[in-house]
């Protein structure tokens, strides 16, 4: 077996044995980074320059499938467990006029406004005309599915060791 070189942002944790884990979390940390930095210039670009990236995230998962959402909903799904972080991005995106609040029962809902709609689909355009037209590259020879159905995987690993440490 050829030892290669292992492309890692802490050789510390790059111990015998976990070369290709440290590898994968710095390719994460990478990937993690840009796609943040994308998703802003993105909703720059559709006009909205001052959201943030939690804000952004917190759109689109209030327009997904166009049905309200409550806030420990929204938390749940962008496995956010500050639910304060969510609380002053539903209040910014309030504010901007991209959603509204509604109270039918006891609970609080949130549904992107038609200003909100727009601004979802002009991220989607710009979206279409910056990143899915270039070509994607080869994943491992898998898909982008089953890549993404890894990620899932691993967040969840990620978030059992999360859990063993806090009892630590």
């Amino acid at each position: 077996m050829s030892k290669r070189d292992y492309i890692v942002s802490s050789a510390h944790l790059a111990d015998p044995g976990s070369e290709e884990l440290s590898e994968f979390e710095f390719g994460l940390i990478l990937a993690h980074n840009a796609f943040e930095r994308w998703i802003v210039r993105c909703m720059a670009a559709a006009g909205y320059p001052d959201l943030s990236k939690i804000d952004i995230l917190v759109l689109h998962s209030i327009h997904h499938r166009g049905r309200a959402k409550r806030l420990a909903d929204l938390c749940f799904v962008l496995n956010i467990e500050d639910s304060h972080v969510v609380t002053y991005a539903l209040r910014k995106l309030t504010q901007v006029g991209l959603v509204a609040r509604a109270r039918p029962g006891k609970e609080v809902f949130y549904a992107t406004t038609p200003l909100g709609d727009e601004a979802c689909a002009r991220y989607r355009d710009i979206r279409q005309t910056c990143l899915l037209a270039v070509p994607m590259p080869p994943v491992g020879g898998t898909g982008l599915g089953e890549t993404a159905g890894l990620l899932r995987a691993l967040s969840g690993l990620y978030d059992q060791a999360a859990r063993a440490a806090t009892s630590l």
